[in-house]
């Protein structure tokens, strides 16, 4: 009986003592992620708190790493499929994007635009859109838009059509404001457009539509405010992927980040080292499309006759260049002096702001907007020379025409309170900017 109450207490004793040591283990573990935790959420505070924060700190950022980011640039090309042993660019977009000012630049380059030497011998092959489809090399390309634009860019992104029907698809279709009612087919493409006006939600069947859209079946197309055939349809090229980059960008999204990477890994060619990207990724989600520029490749049409019976596109050398060094060098520069202030040369006074001429688009379906939005203007010492109305939008937009300066457009902006800027400059234009009020105003 002795022995076996000794072998009792022994036993009990073993027992507390691992009890003794779980607690201890599970305590050291608390203890352990506890300060994990904590030097973890002060990291995400150091690197901007938030989403962005908690992206930046779970890549491996510090505090610092933002700060050495240059801007970034990219080609985007969108190619179409869908035509047997052809594979022609619809989109062609130079991209950037700046981490520190949150600010990027979409240039769309018009898909006829010519890259021979001699515009009297054009042939169909010099387009920009046909240099991919030659050898299906996308540094073709990138090496014609440099040469065209004067930008030293890197890398690249060839979009499959595929990829974007699957990509919206996945990320649960994307909210867009159709401009218009689309109606157009081509059985030889297998493309068949209809798409009606007004703001809903597009899958990616229809995205594709919409991108693609470029005129009805009945010859009509978009308005001429807007900007009509190839330039309506890079401007909506544009705003769609200025809401494709927001709506992708939803916190929500990140747990759908495994079938996203899948699409681009079937459907998309890129030279951007991913180790490049993620450093980036983190702070696109702060991003305010507000911060967007967009415009488009200065040039002309010039006779068919003229150019061996060939549309083609010829970009203004000069006016590119100039266009070039507002949207990517001189942007920042202009908005701020050395000490971080307004400069001297960016703050207007009544006298420049009168020199501008203002048209105003009535969008918003009431005729009683228009007068307030011009009475707005007058009174912050713009001339209106130019009244009107146009189809019903959701969304207010400020179209710089003739190259007015972005602080002047801004002003804009603040003094009817809502709008997007954009760049569509057209030298055959009457007037220096175009603002289309919509229903937001």
């Amino acid at each position: 009986m002795g022995n076996k109450q000794m072998n009792n207490k022994n036993t009990k004793k073993s027992k507390n003592k691992k009890k003794k040591t779980r607690k201890i283990i599970v305590m050291v573990i608390l203890l352990v992620l506890l300060v994990a935790g904590g030097v973890f959420a002060y990291k995400v505070h150091q690197n901007g708190g938030g989403m962005s924060g908690m992206l930046a700190t779970m890549v491996g950022h510090d505090k610092n790493t933002k700060k050495n980011l240059g801007e970034f640039r990219v080609l985007l090309l969108g190619i179409s499929t869908d035509q047997e042993d052809v594979d022609l660019t619809d989109t062609i977009i130079v991209a950037s994007y700046n981490p520190n000012t949150q600010k990027a630049t979409l240039l769309s380059i018009p898909r006829d635009t010519y890259t021979g030497k001699n515009t009297a011998k054009a042939t169909a092959y010099e387009k920009i859109n046909a240099l991919y489809g030659r050898k299906h090399r996308p540094d073709e390309t990138l090496e014609a838009v440099n040469e065209i634009t004067g930008l030293n860019i890197e890398y690249y992104v060839v979009v499959k059509t595929e990829a974007l029907i699957k990509l919206v698809d996945v990320i649960g279709g994307i909210t867009f404001d159709v401009p218009i009612n689309m109606d157009y087919d081509d059985p030889t493409q297998n493309l068949h457009i209809h798409l009606k006006k007004g703001e809903q939600i597009l899958d990616g069947d229809k995205a594709e539509q919409l991108v693609r859209f470029r005129h009805n079946n009945n010859g009509t197309s978009y308005p001429e405010e807007y900007g009509d055939n190839d330039l309506g349809r890079m401007r909506t090229q544009r705003e769609f992927i200025m809401q494709v980059v927001k709506q992708t960008a939803n916190p929500g999204n990140i747990f759908k980040i495994g079938e996203i990477l899948e699409v681009a890994k079937e459907y998309v060619i890129t030279n951007i080292d991913f180790n490049v990207a993620k450093d980036y990724i983190p702070y696109v989600v702060e991003f305010d499309t507000q911060n967007l520029l967009t415009d488009m490749l200065p040039g002309t049409t010039p006779d068919w006759n003229k150019t061996n019976g060939v549309s083609i596109f010829v970009h203004d050398k000069k006016k590119t260049q100039e266009l070039v060094n507002e949207l990517f060098f001189n942007r920042d520069i202009e908005e701020t002096g050395e000490d971080g202030e307004e400069t001297d040369e960016e703050t207007s006074n009544t006298s420049s702001k009168s020199e501008i001429t203002i048209e105003v688009l009535n969008g918003t379906g009431n005729s009683s907007d228009l007068q307030k939005a011009v009475n707005q203007l007058k009174g912050a010492g713009y001339k209106v020379t130019r009244t009107g109305s146009t189809n019903t939008t959701s969304k207010t937009t400020i179209i710089n025409r003739k190259n007015v300066k972005e602080s002047l457009l801004k002003n804009m902006k603040d003094v009817i309170g809502v709008g997007t800027i954009q760049n569509t400059q057209t030298s055959s234009s009457k007037v220096d900017v175009t603002i289309i009020i919509g229903k937001d105003y």
